[in-house]
């Protein structure tokens, strides 16, 4: 396992990480035992860092990681998200009450005197033009209930609007072979400012798998199935907001590239590392099978220049059109 900096915090933490959000739910079934495995595993393999949040199964997932921590004793960090249990989920409800009892419902979840790093989840962009609300994220260190804070985006001007606060120590983005902009601007800038990066939906929902195909079918609870057309949150948070069909013509197109030796999911992964300004992916599991599959991409040679070229050919030629101008 390799270790990058995150952002100003002092931490190192592997640059293959655990995402948490299948273990909650919408994606389809989950087994508890088969989560509590695949947590050890990970942390088993050199991983140091989970990503959850609030809503991930109602709390769910919190209170599994919170149980992974009374029965390890190895150190590890685990950032969780706020704010998508507002109800309209509306700018005006970042209050300094929603937050600070967002906030102490996921110290309960989790079973922590102060939570390592909390993100806002995906806000309307309005939020990030209230530095009220980042007050009160300031005010939450500074009472001990929150070690760091950052966000998660769905967009690259919400991340580079989210940077210009001081406090903001890492920016969650949506960022893979089939979704490329962030490297553009919001990477660099990020780096530059010494912000961490973490790249969710490294496999975009599965897509970069190469095991989906036309005929694959999702539980009417996974996401996949439900949120194509973004019914239940933003469009982007499945298969990238590319067109599932367009996805797997992608898929192919990248499937002749992968070097002798890994895997597509484990290319994708590796492609994300080869950035310096990312700190970590974050690519979800929910099975031991997954997380070995996953975290071998952590060892694996560096990508050729002839590679990464010819990646960047897929996505202008399949992708670029259909996702980069919308996030």
């Amino acid at each position: 396992m390799q270790y990058r900096p995150l952002g100003r915090t002092a931490w190192n933490v592997s640059t293959v990480s655990f995402g948490a959000w299948a273990i909650g739910g919408t994606w389809g079934p989950v087994d508890d035992a088969e989560s509590m495995a695949a947590l050890h595993r990970a942390l088993d393999l050199g991983v140091n860092f989970f990503d959850t949040a609030d809503v991930y199964g109602d709390g769910h997932s919190e209170r599994l990681i919170g149980r992974l921590r009374r029965e390890r004793s190895e150190p590890f960090y685990v950032a969780t998200k706020m704010g998508r249990r507002l109800s309209p989920h509306a700018a005006e409800g970042f209050t300094r009450e929603s937050l600070t009892a967002f906030a102490e419902r996921s110290l309960v979840n989790l079973g922590f005197e102060a939570l390592d790093l909390v993100q806002l989840h995906c806000p309307p962009t309005q939020v990030y033009y209230m530095p009220e609300v980042f007050g009160v994220l300031d005010d939450l260190v500074r009472a001990g209930k929150v070690r760091h804070y950052g966000v998660s985006v769905e967009k690259v001007e919400e991340g580079l609007k989210a940077i210009e606060y001081p406090g903001v120590q890492s920016v969650q983005v949506i960022y893979n072979m089939l979704r490329q902009r962030p490297a553009e601007r919001l990477l660099p800038e990020a780096q530059r400012r010494g912000v961490g990066i973490l790249a969710r939906l490294p496999l975009s929902s599965g897509l970069l798998t190469g095991k989906l195909t036309a005929q694959s079918t999702f539980a009417q609870d996974d996401h996949r199935h439900f949120n194509r057309e973004g019914a239940g949150f933003d469009r982007g948070e499945t298969f990238s907001g590319i067109d599932y069909a367009a996805g797997l013509e992608a898929v192919e197109a990248l499937k002749p590239l992968v070097p002798a030796g890994m895997s597509l999911a484990q290319m994708a992964i590796a492609w994300i590392s080869m950035n310096p300004a990312v700190t970590c992916s974050i690519p979800g599991c929910k099975r031991v099978a997954q997380v070995d599959e996953n975290l071998a991409a952590a060892d694996l040679p560096p990508l050729s220049d002839a590679a990464m070229k010819a990646v960047a050919e897929v996505y202008e030629r399949h992708a670029k059109p259909l996702v980069h101008p919308r996030w």
